[in-house]
């Protein structure tokens, strides 16, 4: 059973060993991400983007090391200490876990950022039917970011014609518009992320709540959460 959804960053700044003399400046992004992903219950999955599609077990541990500072991650309890090399999506939700429900076990589906919005709906849907069948609540938890190219200084370079996309995508994601979601560009870099939720949430969750958007440091983060309808 589907039981919530929360949205987050993918950002290593939202961690405070990470962040540095950054961490005032999101600290408001912080608590809204540990406040959104505390209202999914004890069994996660995650929806991310990466190079290919990819299935992490929950019995897995990693590790922000190459991000700078050896601060550790469990996608549950009882993960061995052997440490894997996973991408950012599943850092980050295994950080939320031990800041948000520290009994949640998390699994985390990767869905290369290759594919299209048909085949991103698609796998979706797929996800949604599994769901589901499972007798217990899961929440889905769906880790991405905007544009890149919002500031000056950001990442990507600036684009300004990324602000409007940037504007649409935030609102869609605070309105729960699924539909908007199927036409975000290639410049979105969550762009599958978000039509996999889509196809999830077909035709459109219950109901929707913004809790915090903005871009620091050029980038667009919006955090939220979805109800999903029957």
């Amino acid at each position: 059973m589907l039981a919530a959804i929360a949205l987050t960053p993918s950002a290593p700044v939202l961690v405070p060993e990470l962040a540095g003399a950054a961490a005032e400046e999101v600290a408001d992004f912080h608590d809204a991400v540990i406040a959104a992903a505390a209202t999914l219950p004890d069994r996660w999955i995650v929806i991310g983007v990466g190079q290919t599609d990819r299935l992490i077990e929950p019995t897995t541990r990693g590790t922000f090391a190459g991000y700078g500072i050896d601060v550790p991650v469990l996608l549950a309890p009882d993960a061995p200490d052997a440490v894997t090399d996973l991408p950012l999506c599943a850092l980050i939700a295994g950080w939320l876990r031990g800041q948000a429900n520290p009994a949640a076990r998390v699994e985390v589906r990767v869905y290369s950022a290759d594919h299209d919005v048909d085949a991103a709906l698609a796998r979706g849907r797929e996800l949604r039917a599994a769901i589901n069948e499972a007798a217990d609540a899961i929440g889905v938890l769906v880790v991405a970011d905007g544009a890149n190219t919002l500031t000056q200084s950001a990442p990507g370079g600036y684009d300004p014609d990324s602000e409007p996309v940037q504007a649409a995508l935030d609102d869609a994601l605070a309105t729960g518009n699924a539909v908007a979601l199927t036409r975000l560009p290639n410049g979105v870099i969550g762009r599958v992320a978000y039509q996999v939720l889509a196809g999830l949430c077909e035709p459109k969750p219950r109901a929707a709540k913004e809790f915090i958007r903005g871009a620091p440091y050029g980038v667009g983060y919006f955090v939220g959460t979805w109800t999903p309808g029957d």
